[in-house]
């Protein structure tokens, strides 16, 4: 599994924090993210990338983007932050349908969106999803 992508809905939350912790784990590796409705071109929100840095992961380079199709046949893997999300993904390009995830799948939860909450709730979502990158990684692996 060379190459996966990690999808929220703007792009500036969730899905760099998860593209950074994944990119950790596998430098070898294609990751990317994008956003359902992604704020195009924005940074990761300010409170995600210091949520990220105390945890040892930088987000400042990244710039939203918008989901595309040729992300969703390009990667391998897709892992979204919410049921709705695998929902509407599927619904957008059905022939992706067998390749895309829940990052909380194992653990059957959703990611809330922290998009204009207090930190704590960064904090929250981080913790969600190095949660859900903890029985990712290990199937990731084994997937080669």
């Amino acid at each position: 599994m060379k190459s996966i992508l990690v999808i929220c809905v703007g792009n500036i939350c969730r899905s760099p924090m998860a593209e950074a912790l994944l990119k950790q784990q596998f430098p070898e590796r294609t990751i990317w993210s994008a956003g359902l409705r992604a704020l195009v071109g924005d940074a990761a929100d300010p409170l995600a990338i210091e949520t990220a840095a105390a945890h040892g992961l930088g987000l400042s380079a990244h710039r939203a983007q918008q989901l595309a199709g040729w992300m969703c046949q390009s990667a391998e893997l897709i892992l979204v932050m919410e049921q709705g999300h695998k929902t509407e993904v599927e619904q957008l390009y059905p022939l992706v349908r067998g390749k895309v995830f829940r990052l909380g799948e194992h653990g059957k939860f959703d990611i809330a969106d922290p998009y204009r909450q207090p930190k704590s709730a960064f904090e929250t979502v981080y913790a969600d999803i190095a949660r859900g990158m903890a029985e990712w990684v290990p199937r990731i692996r084994q997937l080669g």
